[in-house]
């Protein structure tokens, strides 16, 4: 949870390097609030019998991480070596998401990079 909450104390923070634990966590726990948010808004639409189901509560959480989320993905592509617009590489249809995941779970660069310091090193 404190990586989780570390990526969003540094909300809108894309300079520097993010470990694989930091951004992994992130994601895993964002996971896991998007689906209760998704349950509280399937609750609230069988309880009040809306033929127009909106998922409110998911809209919300998604536009508060989505900046963090961005975030920590950037950091997390800074400390294999790469630009934070290697991001872009996810348009490229099927070998680009896969090659961008498969970065996020490579080990990063030991010791400094032109991004800043090792994440390792500091804590």
């Amino acid at each position: 949870m404190k990586y989780y909450l570390k990526a969003l104390q540094n909300y809108a923070t894309f300079s520097g390097r993010a470990r694989r634990s930091e951004f992994w966590y992130f994601t895993l726990y964002n996971t896991i609030f998007v689906f209760i948010a998704i349950m509280i808004d399937v609750a609230i639409g069988k309880a009040t019998q809306e033929k127009e189901f909106i998922p409110i509560i998911y809209m919300l959480y998604i536009l508060f991480v989505l900046v963090p989320c961005f975030s920590v993905f950037v950091r997390r592509i800074h400390d294999v070596g790469k630009s934070g617009w290697f991001i872009l590489i996810a348009a490229i249809p099927i070998a680009g998401p896969i090659w961008l995941w498969v970065l996020m779970a490579t080990n990063g660069d030991v010791g400094k990079n032109k991004y800043g310091v090792d994440p390792k090193e500091i804590s």
